[in-house]
């Protein structure tokens, strides 16, 4: 009788925390962050430029956290917090589902797909697929890509989709992330790795000898992603980024990470 009683008790708590935990998720986010005067914000931890951890700092940096928190600034007010959880691309809607996060900003882009699950803010960086190649590959853009070509993307990206209906003859080899993709273009395994410029561009940065082939051949507009059916913090969000562009702050911040004007 009281090992059932103790199932009872169990089966019961772990449906109350479940239903929290949906609840968590459904609240007036707007609300809950005017409350708690703070955004949670999922970023990325190992992106180049846009969400780096600092090894010696110990603090995430990058144009998607500076931009982060110029919008916790301008929602919420000078005396607020703008709280930093790491996402991969696996893990962030999971997390804003579950109201672990308030919204993502982690160089997601904006697609129809993604638009079953979550809303969107308004663009916050024009991105577009690129390929990084080696300098001496005489690659010069998409066009050179043909049959004897093999390019490299990671496992379930649209950029992986995107080079097959741009370079049909070329061979794609998925990799599971960035750093295993970089990796074995160093090694020889491929010719070019693609993914959104302002990825490969962090990359380039760092490694010389690598370059940026071409002009971007797809748009790949970045959002800020919100739970759905949260229409006033999507709306503060929306007024936040046009703020932030009027006063210059964008201007400023874009300029920090890649050295020139925002088009």
């Amino acid at each position: 009788m009281k090992k059932r009683v103790l199932l009872l008790v169990a089966a019961l708590l772990f449906l109350l925390a479940g239903c929290g935990a949906k609840n968590l998720a459904k609240q007036d986010t707007l609300e809950k962050v005017e409350t708690n005067q703070k955004i949670v914000w999922g970023v990325k931890y190992d992106t180049k430029l846009f969400g780096l951890m600092n090894i010696e700092s110990r603090q995430v940096e990058g144009f998607d956290i500076d931009i982060a928190k110029a919008l916790t600034k301008e929602i919420l007010g000078e005396d607020c917090e703008a709280e930093f959880v790491e996402v991969t691309s696996k893990t962030r809607i999971p997390l804003l589902k579950n109201g672990n996060i308030d919204a993502i900003i982690a160089t997601m882009t904006i697609s129809e797909e993604r638009k079953k699950q979550v809303d969107f803010s308004d663009v916050y960086f024009d991105a577009g697929q690129s390929l990084l190649v080696n300098k001496k590959s005489g690659i010069k853009g998409i066009e050179d890509l043909d049959a004897t070509k093999t390019v490299l993307a990671v496992k379930g990206s649209t950029s992986a989709e995107n080079i097959r209906e741009h370079a049909p003859k070329t061979k794609v080899l998925e990799l599971e992330n960035y750093a295993e993709a970089f990796t074995a273009l160093q090694s020889g395994q491929g010719d070019a790795m693609t993914t959104d410029n302002s990825i490969l561009l962090g990359m380039a940065a760092e490694n010389p000898q690598y370059i940026l082939a071409g002009d971007k051949f797809t748009d790949e507009p970045y959002g800020i992603a919100l739970n759905k059916g949260q229409e006033e913090f999507q709306s503060a969000l929306n007024e936040g980024l046009e703020k932030i562009r009027e006063n210059g702050e964008y201007r400023k911040i874009y300029k920090k990470w890649f050295n020139e004007e925002p088009k």
